[in-house]
């Protein structure tokens, strides 16, 4: 075999129980003993397949605190492609695992690029690996046992590499018992389940992270249809912005759009009413803000339940008529000593008129919905009871794109404060899933500082372009 220059030196020199990398001459039988049976052809195979996955493919170069830089064997990655085990077949290659020895163990990494190494004569590929964590050998079989995620012993800069077989991967993502979820096989093997522990996921953030194309909504719909099936009393919330899911779970939840949402505006914050209402910037928005505030805690004050509760605030969740509002902007707009001052308060009623006057704000801007109960709605978006149909989709693919980010703000928002208001009572965990969560949660140079910070103080989960467009 050739030599890597400069660094693998000779992949022949070594031993390879740990102190190199040669495979092990056969021992000559003594000639006062009889020569043994010849072993069966498919045996001897067997113990060829087996002594190569035995074989090192590379060795260590440079350690950081969550990867390392290896270089391969061109002439090794080469033989392991006519492996039977599918593994070790890939080992080296873009997405395979490999693994690593350390003083008393095994430590499994993803390789996650490579490159020709340029430097030697050509027959080394150089790559970059994650480290996925680390398990114990018998010494008996070798076989790898007790995986954990994490590392505690890293490699040193010449450490040997090897491939990973399907046996080693079957350690890595055998289950511990915990309540999981299966999605697929391991690659690229056929019969190693791979499942996810739902419990500790959604306990956490959590993201689905890739290209255009690359089945993140695949991915999703499959995820979740294993959470209905696993819990249909739960309670999941999905922003669809392109009504993509409807399909994927009528049987297994309501759909919601602009024919049926019926989501009152009275919902909105004070900071929500300014997306919505006020579109002037400068000195003229700080002046229309104080004008809604005053006028927005005036009609809301009129509830009969605001006056049963004593003193509120103009965020609270007070339903109010849209023509209280408009009167009382009307009444401040009398009270002006110069008619040449009215500007802002024809600004904030005008869009009162056009969003009640025009039909695709109904589902959220209609006279009929100030009757509607936070109750209600919240029973009816976060599926409680679910009664089977764990699952609300969505669709806001329908609604203006002028105010789809506050509708999603809202929704996200009810979820943080039904969560913070009832953490005293019986738990109803909630899981907030928003597709195209890069419409909502941009960068931090593209963001406008109004529904960004709402969305992310949710614990959800989002789908989305990969992190270079995401804050």
């Amino acid at each position: 075999m050739n030599e890597m220059p400069g660094r693998l030196s000779s992949f022949n020199s070594v031993p390879a129980a740990g102190a190199g990398m040669q495979r092990e001459p056969q021992q000559t039988q003594p000639a006062s003993q009889p020569a043994p049976a010849p072993q069966p052809e498919a045996d001897h195979a067997d113990d060829e397949a087996a002594d190569l996955a035995r074989q090192p493919i590379g060795v260590v170069l440079d350690v950081a605190g969550s990867g390392s830089q290896v270089a391969l064997d061109l002439e090794r990655l080469n033989e392991c492609m006519d492996h039977d085990d599918p593994s070790i077949a890939l080992a080296g290659q873009v997405g395979s695992q490999i693994k690593i020895r350390t003083r008393d163990g095994w430590l499994l990494a993803s390789v996650r690029n490579q490159k020709q190494d340029r430097r030697g004569a050509g027959n080394s590929v150089v790559a970059n690996i994650d480290f996925m964590g680390e398990g114990m050998e018998e010494r008996l079989t070798g076989k790898i046992h007790s995986f954990r995620r994490g590392v505690t012993r890293y490699p040193i800069p010449g450490a040997l590499v090897y491939p990973a077989t399907t046996e080693d991967l079957r350690q890595i993502y055998s289950s511990d018992g915990r309540s999981a979820i299966q999605i697929g096989t391991v690659y690229p093997t056929s019969d190693i389940r791979a499942g996810m522990y739902i419990d500790a996921m959604l306990g956490k953030h959590f993201a689905l992270l890739g290209s255009t194309g690359t089945g993140k909504s695949t991915s999703a719909a499959l995820i979740l249809h294993r959470i209905c099936e696993a819990a249909p009393q739960g309670h999941v919330l999905m922003i669809d912005p392109h009504g993509e899911y409807s399909a994927a779970f009528k049987n297994y939840g309501m759909i919601f759009d602009v024919s049926n949402l019926q989501m009152p505006y009275w919902l909105m914050n004070f900071e929500e009413h300014c997306e919505v209402l006020l579109k002037s910037s400068g000195n003229d928005l700080q002046n229309d803000k104080d004008i809604l505030a005053k006028c927005l805690l005036a009609a809301r004050s009129k509830n009969r339940l605001a006056q049963s509760m004593g003193k509120i605030t103009v965020d609270s969740p007070i339903p109010y008529l849209l023509s209280d509002l408009t009167n009382f902007v009307q009444d401040e707009m009398g009270k002006l000593d110069k008619a040449t001052n009215t500007a802002p308060y024809m600004r904030i009623k005008t869009k009162i008129e056009e969003l009640k006057a025009d039909p695709r704000y109904q589902f959220m801007f209609s006279g009929m919905l100030v009757g509607d109960t936070m109750g209600d709605f919240l029973s009816k978006i976060f599926r409680m009871p679910g009664g089977g149909k764990p699952i609300s989709i969505v669709d806001v693919s329908g609604v203006p794109s002028d105010i789809t980010s506050t509708v999603v703000a809202v929704l996200s928002r009810l979820v943080f404060d039904f969560a913070i208001w009832g953490r005293n009572e019986k738990t109803h965990p909630i899981l907030l899933v928003c597709e195209e969560a890069h419409r909502y949660v941009p960068s931090e140079k593209n963001a406008d500082g109004n529904s960004v910070g709402r969305v992310l103080s949710v614990s959800y989960t989002h789908l989305t372009l990969p992190t270079s467009d995401l804050v």
